[in-house]
């Protein structure tokens, strides 16, 4: 690890790098505790004119001190371990009997059809009311001088009218964060965790001249792991409604002072459930928990551990949280989450730019503006005449951009373009548009909860309506007359559309806007972040050090060219460590020439042709007949899967010797699984639950399949480039003997993204310092490395799906001429270079067959 501020490590593991991570952070964690407490038990210049006898007293006396806080902590955490043992013991599988707190019946807005006036807006007369209230909330110091505290904290006196014990639990611990892309990925991370035992920070005097306190106690990790409400969230009305933002707004809703005692979430932390809340953070403390312990730690002490857990940070050695939460300043800023000082590990480096390129990226359909300026128009109709100063001003202004954004989308219907970029002046050219303040407006939306207002009053409504509609049926005995409206009819969209507004704010630099025409949402602007720069220099500049690691981020120079380039060179500092398995487990062929002559070229232009698509399926065909148990394959798309599907499906046109499609002939050899798709406008709660579901029935079906063939016949696993299954699957032994990339998966370069992010590529480069040894390169040759490096970080991730252990072993074919290319070849991780069969020569079917078939025969003889 690194003890110097603002450092930041790459670090390319291969595997094995979440229990490296986690031995050589902690350790380094105790350590610099240790040492960093040793020096404060040094005497210090200045206190020459003390005697001896006393110095040493007081020395002794800091020791018993800490060793006495670590004790009651950690005695109180043993005895929380020693209670969770018996109950699981006595009780396995059955939740203890407890008292929570009682739930009120209802969860409606409203329970007359004339209590509306919670639905009114606020009076919102200064622009500078944020201001005052910032003010307001400023904490003093106690009326200490910074001398006076600076000496009460050198004698270990605390500050303030809290007791010393608590003092010390409220303290922020030098800590890790470690942050990666799921919570599965969490969860696993917090199984190895389990096996890691340290010796303690702060060891007994080895004199033996001091109190035996705590002596026989060890130290566990004190670990805990952060998530958003829709992951910790325990009150079933709220959690219900199932996607994130419309949880994270009733959440916030029912804490507004306005809200009625009986309506509030009985879940929430008060100044009353204080000790309950020191209840959960020992317990969190005692083991470690990830997400769905945490949630069930929460149900059983009946409190929220999204609140609860806040507390808990600052004793934690180590937190764990998903990309959103780090990545995101204002995600940071609810948790209240400080970064000062601390060690941050980023894992699955590979993903850091586009997962904050994908943070800070919005997009709104024009169906959207057009629901939320319906709703608003529905809202003003009720409440216009009771709206008064700025608001009427500001949701005046609200109404006008909305109007703006629908116009110029709507002008874009009857374009024969699919997409297009956008300048952000053109998009504010409606009546009165261009004299409105967008800081101001989006500050407005946020601190005036319009959108929870609107909200609210449509929900009542629609309640209200629903109830008539009851009793309608009642007395005129008919049925089903007009039908329901769909579920999503009144969720409003207006807070969805804030984040597009804040977009409109951003530096023209930082990203672009587009306009695209999709079968799914219709017609919708889109606003990409092109540099991360800036979103992640914050984090940079707050942490003592950043660590970057992953199983394979090679290339690695767009990390430093486009993330870190502000940084001078002697603060970053890369380690890449090699694989564990020996050379020999590996097989790594470039396939470059089909069975027919022909080179395999799947570039855009050439890939849908039939005869190359038959040499592909014949080549897989060949190819499965010398390798055991499972095959995955990845295509460039789902289109292009489902275009070679059809071809394969096609019957031979002449019946001798095949009378057979190639893809009955595939299926003969082993049974063929499909990756399900899933879409990007699935984002609802229950198509994004059902594409996981599909995802996991698929992937233990293909087990299934190849634990149950007989003598190795395995399964074919067809999946996708940046597909659900070529990220964070473990392909493992018999599961993956094989891994077939076909093609490069290089993204359409002439669609509007790309070609803005190859703009913004070649800018950077006329402004940047050419890295050490790259040597003076032209601005096509930078945007082509980029396009590349991409694409590469694709395929390096797929390969990197098989072998996952010392004793694995496996093949990686890679079936396209590009793969020839030194320039391709290098972007490769060094473990596979290392066994690249082939070199930069040519690779026939033939040849590849024949190294299968010693490669495997050799594996099942030894």
């Amino acid at each position: 690890m690194i003890q110097v501020a603002n450092f930041v490590t790459c670090i390319p593991f291969i595997k094995g790098k979440s229990l490296s991570l986690i031995c050589g952070s902690l350790t380094w964690l105790r350590d610099h505790k240790r040492k960093v407490f040793e020096e404060g038990l040094t005497p210090v210049a200045g206190d020459d004119e003390e005697p001896d006898w006393m110095l040493e007293h007081a020395r002794k006396e800091k020791r018993r001190n800490a060793l006495q806080q670590r004790a009651d902590l950690e005695t109180r955490l043993a005895k929380i371990r020693a209670k969770e043992k018996r109950v699981k013991e006595r009780y396995q599988n059955v939740e203890p009997q407890q008292k929570r707190p009682k739930t009120t019946p209802g969860g409606k807005v409203s329970e007359e059809e004339d209590d509306e006036a919670q639905f009114v807006l606020d009076d919102y007369d200064s622009d500078e009311n944020s201001v005052q209230k910032a003010a307001t909330n400023v904490s003093t110091d106690f009326g200490i001088s910074a001398e006076t505290q600076a000496l009460m904290k050198k004698l270990g006196i605390g500050v303030g009218d809290a007791p010393a014990e608590e003092e010390a639990e409220l303290e922020d611990e030098l800590k890790i964060f470690f942050c990666s892309r799921t919570h599965s990925q969490l969860s696993q991370f917090a199984g190895e965790l389990r096996r890691v035992k340290l010796p303690p920070a702060i060891p007994p005097d080895p004199s033996g001249e001091e109190t035996k306190v705590g002596t026989g106690l060890g130290e566990e990790v004190k670990h805990l792991t952060l998530g958003s409400r829709k992951n910790l969230c325990i009150n079933p009305k709220v959690l219900k409604l199932g996607s994130a933002t419309a949880i994270n707004e009733r959440c916030l809703e029912l804490q507004q002072p306005g809200t009625s005692a009986d309506h509030k979430c009985a879940y929430l932390p008060t100044k009353e459930t204080e000790a309950l809340v020191n209840d959960f953070r020992d317990h969190a403390l005692a083991k470690i928990r990830d997400i769905e312990d945490l949630g069930m730690l929460g149900k059983r002490l009946g409190v929220c551990p999204y609140y609860a857990s806040r507390p808990t940070i600052k004793p934690s050695e180590i937190v764990t949280l998903p990309y959103p939460l780090l990545l995101q300043k204002s995600a940071r800023e609810a948790l209240g989450l400080s970064l000062k000082g601390h060690v941050i590990i980023i894992d699955e480096a590979h993903n850091l730019m586009d997962a904050i390129a994908g943070i800070y990226s919005i997009s709104v359909s024009l169906a959207q503006l057009q629901r939320s300026r319906a709703q608003i128009g529905m809202y003003l109709q009720k409440f216009r005449n009771r709206l008064k100063g700025k608001n009427r001003v500001y949701v005046t202004q609200t109404v006008r951009l909305l109007d703006s954004l629908a116009a110029y989308l709507s002008a874009q219907l009857s374009s024969k373009n699919i997409e297009g970029m956008v300048e952000a002046g053109d998009l504010l050219h409606g009546k009165g548009v261009d004299q409105i303040n967008l800081y101001k407006l989006t500050r407005y939306l946020q601190e005036s909860k319009l959108a929870r207002k609107i909200e609210g009053y449509l929900v009542h409504n629609e309640q209200r309506e629903q109830q008539q509609q009851k009793q309608t049926k009642r007395t005129t005995l008919t049925g089903g007359g007009g039908g329901q409206r769909r579920p999503d009819a009144t969720i409003p969209v207006l807070t969805h559309i804030q984040g597009f507004l804040v977009a409109l704010t951003n530096p023209s630099a930082e990203g672009r806007f587009f306009y695209s025409k999709t079968e799914d949402e219709g017609i919708c602007l889109k606003y990409t972040l092109l540099d991360p720069q800036n979103h992640f220099r914050e984090i940079v500049e707050e942490a003592r050090a950043v660590v970057l690691a992953g199983g394979t981020m090679s290339p690695m120079s767009d990390y430093i060219q486009y993330l870190l380039s502000y940084l001078h060179p002697t603060r970053i500092m890369t380690l890449s460590c090699g694989h564990v398995i020996p050379a020999s487990n590996l097989l790594a062929c470039p396939v470059i020439q089909a069975q027919s002559g022909a080179d395999f070229d799947f570039t855009f232009e050439k890939r849908n042709s039939d005869s190359m698509i038959n040499d592909l399926g014949s080549a897989i065909l060949s190819f499965i007949q010398h390798i055991p148990d499972g095959v995955v394959i990845f295509f460039p798309s789902y289109a292009y899967l489902n275009h070679v599907l059809s071809v394969w499906k096609k019957a031979p046109l002449q019946r001798k010797p095949h009378p057979a499609s190639l893809y009955d002939r595939l299926a003969a050899q082993k049974p063929i699984f499909l990756e399900p798709r899933t879409t990007a406008a699935s984002s609802s709660f229950a198509s994004a639950a059902a594409a996981a579901s599909s995802i996991d029935t698929t992937l233990a079906a293909y087990a299934t399949a190849i634990s149950s063939a007989p003598a190795h016949r395995g399964a074919l696993l067809l999946s996708v480039v940046g597909g659900k299954l070529s990220e964070g699957i473990n392909f493992s032994d018999a599961l993956g003997r094989c891994v077939v990339v076909v093609g490069l998966p290089f993204p359409n370069p002439h669609s509007a993204e790309w070609k803005a992010k190859m703009a913004y590529v070649e800018s950077k480069a006329a402004t940047t310092t050419p890295l050490p040894g790259a040597g003076p390169a032209g601005k096509g040759a930078v945007a082509r490395e980029y396009y590349e490096n991409a694409c590469m970080r694709a395929v390096n991730q797929c390969v990197g799906r098989a072998i996952r252990h010392k004793n694995d072993y496996a093949a990686i074919l890679l079936v396209d001429r590009r793969f020839a290319m030194h320039r391709i070849q290098a972007k490769l991780p060094g473990w596979i270079r290392e066994s690249l069969v082939g070199g930069s020569g040519r690779g026939g079917v033939a040849d590849v067959g024949t190294s299968l078939k010693g490669f495997f025969e050799g594996k099942r003889g030894s």
